[in-house]
């Protein structure tokens, strides 16, 4: 393949744009802000999980007391109903009269293992009610966190983003001057190469795979005509003569 020896200095230029995309490629993904917003949400959802079960345990507390303060209130009224019998004097039967008596120890006994209940319970709910009011203050600080992490992640995309849409603007127009059989190589030579199709001969090495022309090789570009497209023997990318190559 022939090409002008203008043509293939701008398919370096060329190439160093694709390099600097590749870049703002790797910048983007790899920005910390990734990471750290995985981070964060990992933990969101399990403070979450603690949080829901906490609120349920506080919901299942809050029924549990509002029936053990019932079962204490059936119990109060009907001591205070034997009570009033009692002190009525309506009940005139001795066996009765003893009778009422001992419902209303029982009664009164009843309601203060049930009262205790309550306040077990009631201990239990304050627990429960402390912890939901915890865990609610770190989800609300954790998310937070996520939300500045969330917008300094889009903050740095959208720059990234203006910068790759410049330098692929330049690239179109630049690579629109590459002869197009010569840019179809170095396309699919840069995929085949991790990237970088063409490389720049310098001081008689490729800078794509960094290795020294031997002398034969040195002798065989020294006699190539300066419009043919060279290939390195050793990585097979598009080799650029220039005035620094040590020729």
């Amino acid at each position: 393949m022939n090409a002008a020896p203008a043509d293939q200095i701008r398919l370096l230029d060329v190439q160093a744009l694709d390099a600097r995309l590749s870049r703002l490629a790797h910048r983007r993904k790899s920005l910390p802000e990734h990471a750290e917003i995985e981070s964060l949400a990992k933990d969101l959802t399990q403070l979450r999980d603690l949080l829901v079960a906490a609120q349920t345990e506080e919901s299942d507390t809050a029924r549990e007391q509002t029936k053990a303060e019932q079962d204490v209130d059936q119990v109060r009224q009907r001591a205070v109903r034997d009570q009033q019998r009692l002190d009525s004097g309506a009940v005139t039967s001795p066996k009765d009269l003893e009778n009422l008596q001992r419902e209303i120890v029982s009664l009164a006994k009843r309601q203060g293992d049930l009262e205790d209940v309550v306040l077990e319970v009631m201990e239990r709910r304050e627990s429960a009610q402390e912890r939901v009011a915890e865990l609610t203050e770190r989800v609300s600080s954790v998310q937070a966190k996520a939300d500045d992490a969330t917008a300094r992640r889009d903050t740095a995309e959208q720059e990234l983003d203006a910068e790759t849409a410049t330098l692929t603007k330049e690239r179109e127009l630049l690579s629109a001057t590459v002869p197009a059989d010569l840019l179809k190589l170095y396309e699919k030579l840069r995929v085949q190469q991790g990237g970088v199709g063409a490389a720049r001969l310098f001081q008689r090495r490729c800078e794509g795979c960094q290795l020294e022309l031997n002398i034969t090789e040195v002798n065989e570009v020294r006699a190539a005509s300066p419009d043919t497209v060279l290939r390195c023997e050793n990585c097979r990318r598009i080799l650029v003569r220039t005035s620094e190559s040590g020729l």
